[in-house]
């Protein structure tokens, strides 16, 4: 059940922004006809749900359009009733979202798709699953800082520099702005810097998911028979995606699909491509009862 913004009621809305008991973020983005209900989990961790904006006005799908935050993360600080501590239930209290809603399809970007594969009792409460450049462990992180090594972007070091010598989130923007060209193509590059550069940000955030799951993950689930979409930029330098070879996540239930011209956010340069890939895995999705 969820908490109405500003009521405390469970059940209740308010301006289209719910929180779950735990402090979990929902805030309806767009709705057409159809009783899907598709929720938008953001990467970073740190940024919001703001980062996927664009994703839910390029897509096309039957249903109700979530764009979620766990508490403590993005703007989503002082959440009605989370835990003194937000990150304590970090990445389990995502189950109170999926169980707030019907026929939820679960879709997270980077860092947010290896939440939702950390948390396998999601399995019995979605519908449908959509993971966009993220991966299956952790072995990607190694391979995203060789990356970072040979393409050097010095104006990344300097802003690093500065938050090490002010950990304010303000600081932290700076960072991502500067490192637009890892996570966009040139096709995409102005949009790209624009979008980091409106996030919010928060480094406690951050700090949590460095010492606690970035470098431990490994998925400890697999909808093998809930539809799943999992969607990368062809030119996705940030998350590794060589950790799908593994054949035992290739199941008939699972589509895999490659977005040309793509980069960390592939709808940002080839909007037409996602919106098509998630229409395919839409017309495989069960029809609610």
């Amino acid at each position: 059940m969820l908490c109405a913004a500003g009521q405390g009621l469970e059940g209740e809305e308010l301006n289209d922004v719910r929180f779950t008991p735990s402090g979990v973020r929902l805030r309806r983005h767009a709705a057409r006809p159809g009783d899907l209900n598709w929720l938008f989990l953001p990467g970073g961790p740190g940024i919001g749900s703001e980062s996927l904006i664009e994703l839910a006005e390029a897509i096309d799908v039957p249903g109700t359009i979530w764009l979620v935050d766990l508490p403590g993360d993005g703007s989503n600080q002082d959440a009605p009733g989370a835990p003194a501590d937000p990150y304590t239930v970090w990445p389990q209290v995502l189950i109170e979202a999926a169980q707030a809603l019907p026929n939820v399809v679960f879709a997270g970007h980077s860092t947010g798709g290896m939440y939702l594969l950390a948390t396998p009792e999601l399995a019995t409460h979605i519908v449908g699953l959509v993971l966009i450049d993220t991966a299956p462990d952790a072995s990607w992180h190694p391979r995203f800082v060789a990356m970072t090594e040979r393409h050097p972007l010095p104006a990344v070091d300097e802003a690093a520099a500065i938050y090490e010598s002010d950990r304010r989130d303000e600081n932290i923007a700076a960072i991502a702005v500067a490192s637009a060209e890892w996570n966009f193509s040139p096709a995409g590059l102005g949009a790209g810097r624009d979008l980091l550069s409106r996030m919010p940000y928060c480094s406690a955030a951050v700090d949590w998911s460095e010492a606690h799951f970035d470098h431990v993950y490994r998925a400890t689930w697999w909808p093998e028979s809930i539809p799943t979409l999992v969607l990368a930029g062809a030119e996705d330098r940030i998350v590794w995606q060589g950790g799908w070879n593994d054949a035992r996540l290739h199941t008939p239930n699972a589509s895999f699909g490659t977005i040309a011209g793509g980069g960390h956010f592939p709808w940002i340069e080839n909007p037409d491509a996602v919106n098509a890939a998630f229409a395919e895995l839409a017309a495989r999705l069960p029809t609610p009862a």
